[in-house]
């Protein structure tokens, strides 16, 4: 079992590194030069909503990515459309401008057609992993959350 869990750890890191290589490849396929892999995952988790950046940082993982500078250039290039928040001017609201939708648009696209693609590989197991990978989060945020009532007791 030990095996199995630390050859897990490894394939999880290594598929989200390929993960973000094969949305690279598909922006350059779209002839998308002025946004990043990472950027573009942060589009694609942002879809239709207006949400606060702290939700959205709270939502992904951005491997290696610092949220707040990404999102600057993004609404530099035109992808988000940045509004202050009603509440507190001092957080701010964001949501995809026409470009940043048209990306997802075309993203979605993308992952039709590798989902269609795995489809006649008869990979029934792939149903199955949302829901272990789920349960392997419960896991690691228990551990979490016992480790650190455990150094509060220290």
């Amino acid at each position: 079992m030990k095996n199995s869990y630390l050859e897990a750890m490894s394939l999880i890191e290594r598929l989200h590194r390929l993960f973000l290589e094969v949305v690279r490849c598909e922006l350059d396929n779209l002839g998308v030069d002025d946004i990043n892999n990472v950027q573009a995952l942060v589009l694609y988790n942002l879809g239709e909503e207006k949400i606060s950046i702290g939700e959205l940082t709270m939502r992904g993982c951005y491997l290696g990515s610092n949220v707040s500078y990404n999102l600057k250039k993004m609404v530099q290039n035109g992808y988000i459309e940045q509004t202050n928040a009603k509440h507190d001017k001092r957080s701010y609201i964001i949501r995809l401008s026409p470009k940043g939708l048209a990306l997802c648009r075309n993203l979605d696209a993308a992952f039709t057609r590798h989902v269609e693609k795995l489809e006649g590989r008869n990979l029934e197991e792939m149903k199955q992993l949302p829901s272990m990978l789920k349960n392997l989060a419960v896991f690691w945020k228990d551990a979490a959350s016992q480790r650190l009532k455990y150094t509060s007791l220290v």
